[in-house]
C-alpha cells in the first residue's frame, strides 16, 4: 500500500527503510585522469535484468578538471523530522561537487532515473563569494536544507567548513558556522539529530593534499587527527576530541542510524608508529563527548621492490583505511583497506568490541588480487568508497581515492573497476557476476536509487 507522502523512498526510521524495495540503479562519480570531462555513470544493479552489472548511461560534465567526489541527494528521509518537516520534498536531484574545481552540478533524475539531466551549475566564483570556501567535498541532505562541506578557504588554505544550499532553488545561503572555535582542518561531517549534535573530522587544506601526500607534513603529524563536536541548532563549536598526532587523517564519519543512539565510528588512515589503520568510536561521556579506539588493522610486511617510492623505506604495505560504512541496523561495519586490497566486515552490535565476521581481497598495492569474473587479470587500486543497500544485503565498492594520491600509491596508474559483495550478518562474498571494468575512468562514490546506508538520516527509531 502506498504511503501518504509524495516520495515513497522517505522513511521515518532506519528499521522501516530496511524494508524498502531493492535498488535497481546505482549512480557513480567518475574521474577522468586524462584531462577530459568527469562523468556520472548509471549502472543497472537489478539482479533480474539482462544488463545486470553494466553501465546503462553516462552524463559528462560540461567542463574539465572537476574531480567529482562525494555527491548526494537534495532531499531524503530527514525531511520527515517533526522540528523541520518538509514532507512535500522529493528525492529528485543529485548534488555533485567538484573537489578540485569547486564547481557544483545539479542533476535531475525525475523524468528518467537512468538518464539524469544537468539542470544547473554553480561556478566556483559564486561558492567563494557567498561562503569564503573552496573545494566542496561532501553533500548531505538535512531536515532544513542541503549541507555541503569544503576542505579549504577560497585561496586554497584554511579554514575549511560547511555551507548550506536551499533545497528548492539550490541558491547558496552562506556559511553554516556561527562560532567555529579552534576548528581549522575539515573533511567529513555528520550529525545526531536526536542529540542536536554535529561531528566533523579532519584531513588537510587544499595546499596540503592536492599534490599528493606530503611526507614532511605527514611525519610531523600535521594532517588531521581531531574530531569536532558542534551544537547543531546554534551552529557553535563545543568540543575537540583529539586522537593524538600519531593518528593521521581522521576521515569518514558514520554515526549510528538509530537517533536514540549517541555514538559513531571514524576511520583513521595511518599511524605514524607502525603504519596501521584504526577505527575509533565517539560517544557520550557525561555532559560531553569522548572518543575511544576500538580496533587496529596492522600493516602487512612487503618487499621494497613491490612497493611504490613513498613506501619503499618501510618494507610494509599499510592498510590505508579510506572509507567505512555502517548498515542501517547499526550491526555491520564495512572497512575499506585501500592499500592492502581488503574489504572487511565487522559485527559492531557492541560498538566497543568489533568482531571480524568476513573479508574479501581484491586489488591492493602488493597483492593485486583478482576477481572471479576475470580470474586471470591482476587488479590494482583496492576497495575504496563503499556503499551498503538499505536492507544490508548488498555492498558496492570502487577503487579510486583521489587522483594525485592514486598516482603515489599505484604509480602504474589505477585502472577503474566497480565490484559488489553479497552480505549476511555473519559473512560476505564477492558477487561473481558483478564486476565492471571502467577502464580509464576511475570510479569514486556510489549512491543507490531511492537511498542507501549513507544517504539518509532519521528522527524516529
Amino acid at each position: 500500500m502506498a504511503r501518504m507522502i509524495p516520495d515513497q523512498t522517505f522513511y521515518p526510521s532506519p528499521s522501516m527503510a530496511m524494508s524498502a524495495p531493492p535498488e535497481t540503479l546505482a549512480y557513480v562519480a567518475m574521474l577522468n585522469p586524462q584531462g577530459g570531462s568527469d562523468a556520472l555513470a548509471v549502472l543497472d544493479v537489478d539482479a533480474s535484468s539482462k544488463a545486470y552489472g553494466r553501465q546503462v548511461s553516462q552524463l559528462d560534465m560540461p567542463k574539465t578538471g572537476d574531480e567529482l567526489h562525494h555527491f548526494g541527494w537534495n532531499a531524503c528521509s530527514s525531511c520527515l523530522c517533526p522540528f523541520a518537516s518538509h514532507p512535500h520534498m522529493e528525492r529528485r536531484y543529485l548534488v555533485v561537487p567538484g573537489l578540485r574545481s569547486s564547481r557544483i552540478h545539479i542533476l535531475d533524475t525525475k523524468a528518467d532515473p537512468a538518464k539524469p539531466r544537468l539542470v544547473k551549475v554553480i561556478e566556483p566564483e559564486e561558492v567563494a563569494k557567498k561562503t569564503g570556501y573552496s573545494r566542496p567535498h561532501t553533500t548531505h541532505c538535512g531536515p532544513d536544507g542541503i549541507y555541503m562541506n569544503a576542505i579549504g578557504s577560497a585561496d586554497g588554505t584554511g579554514p575549511g567548513g560547511i555551507f548550506v544550499l536551499d533545497p528548492d532553488t539550490f541558491e547558496i545561503q552562506g556559511r553554516w558556522e556561527q562560532d567555529r572555535g579552534p576548528q581549522y582542518l575539515a573533511y567529513d561531517f555528520w550529525w545526531h539529530l536526536g542529540h542536536d549534535t554535529m561531528i566533523t573530522s579532519e584531513w588537510g587544506t587544499p595546499d596540503m593534499v592536492e599534490n599528493g601526500v606530503n611526507p614532511e607534513l605527514l611525519l610531523a603529524g600535521k594532517y588531521g587527527h581531531q574530531l569536532h563536536v558542534w551544537d547543531l541548532q546554534k551552529r557553535r563549536h563545543r568540543q575537540v576530541l583529539d586522537l593524538g598526532a600519531e593518528y593521521q587523517m581522521a576521515l569518514e564519519l558514520r554515526p549510528a542510524h538509530d537517533p536514540k543512539k549517541a555514538y559513531g565510528f571514524v576511520g583513521v588512515v595511518v599511524s605514524l608508529k607502525d603504519l596501521s589503520s584504526s577505527i575509533w568510536v565517539w560517544h557520550r561521556n557525561g555532559s560531553g563527548w569522548a572518543v575511544t579506539k576500538v580496533l587496529d588493522i596492522p600493516a602487512e610486511p612487503a618487499a621494497a621492490a613491490d612497493l611504490p617510492p613513498l613506501l619503499k623505506g618501510f618494507n610494509a604495505v599499510p592498510p590505508l583505511v579510506t572509507d567505512i560504512n555502517l548498515s542501517l541496523d547499526d550491526r555491520q561495519l564495512y572497512v575499506s583497506c585501500w592499500g592492502t586490497g581488503e574489504l572487511r566486515q565487522y559485527d559492531v552490535s557492541d560498538p566497543f568490541k568489533p568482531k571480524l565476521t568476513g573479508s574479501v581481497h581484491i586489488g591492493g598495492i602488493v597483492r593485486r588480487a583478482t576477481h572471479p569474473y576475470h580470474p586471470a587479470t591482476p587488479l590494482n587500486g583496492g576497495p575504496q568508497m563503499v556503499e551498503v543497500s538499505r536492507d544490508g544485503r548488498r555492498v558496492y565498492f570502487t577503487n579510486s581515492l583521489y587522483q594525485s594520491w592514486d598516482e603515489q600509491f599505484y604509480p602504474d596508474g589505477v585502472r577503474g573497476w566497480i565490484a559488489k559483495i553479497d552480505a549476511k550478518p555473519d559473512g560476505c562474498a564477492l558477487d561473481p557476476k558483478f564486476f565492471l571494468d571502467t577502464g580509464k575512468l576511475r570510479p569514486h562514490q556510489v549512491h543507490l536509487e531511492g537511498g542507501d546506508a549513507s544517504s539518509d538520516s532519521y528522527c524516529f527509531s
